[in-house]
């Protein structure tokens, strides 16, 4: 045999070595996939952070309702008074409502983030079992990597070579 003919065998040896070895690697991984938003909507923790942020969520409204409300009634009183007042007192009058109206946008904002914060702050712990629960499950299936559904990651799945671990998270976790 000549040489490059040796060459040439040697190379396809090693391709086909490479190929096989690569497959038997790959017939090894195995992927799960799980829709984390149907998870957390199951946990029946969730109910307890609903309530609380809808709570909290109620009180800033009704607060904000106040600080309308109190806008609303200023503005009526300087509209209807506007031809008795002096200049001085009606430039007075408008100035509290510009600043009325500056601490209402200020308060919207805040409250709109004191609300967010505290969203978060309470699914952490949710969140965090979630994750761990996902994870113990992956780790007794024996999975390479998981996708989250919901997070949209995911463009194709063949559901048969993919473990679907919903059912066995919320079984891990007690949810039916």
């Amino acid at each position: 045999m000549k040489t490059s003919q040796k060459l040439i065998l040697a190379l396809v040896a090693v391709a086909a070595f490479l190929f096989v070895g690569t497959g038997a690697a790959n017939a090894q991984q195995k992927f799960g996939y799980i829709n984390s938003q149907e998870l957390l909507s199951s946990m029946p923790e969730i109910d307890s952070v609903q309530s609380k942020v809808s709570a909290l969520g109620k009180d800033l409204e009704s607060q904000f309702t106040a600080m309308q409300t109190e806008m609303t009634t200023k503005a009526q009183e300087l509209q209807s008074n506007m031809n008795t007042l002096s200049e001085t007192v009606r430039k007075q009058k408008e100035k509290e409502l510009f600043d009325l109206q500056t601490r209402i946008e200020e308060f919207n904002r805040s409250a709109q983030q004191e609300l967010q914060t505290k969203q978060q702050e309470l699914l952490k712990p949710v969140m965090e079992k979630a994750q761990a629960a996902i994870t113990k499950v992956a780790k007794e299936q024996n999975l390479t990597a998981v996708f989250d559904v919901a997070a949209g990651a995911l463009i194709y799945q063949n559901e048969s070579q993919m473990v679907n671990l919903l059912p066995l998270v919320k079984q891990s976790l007690g949810i039916q």
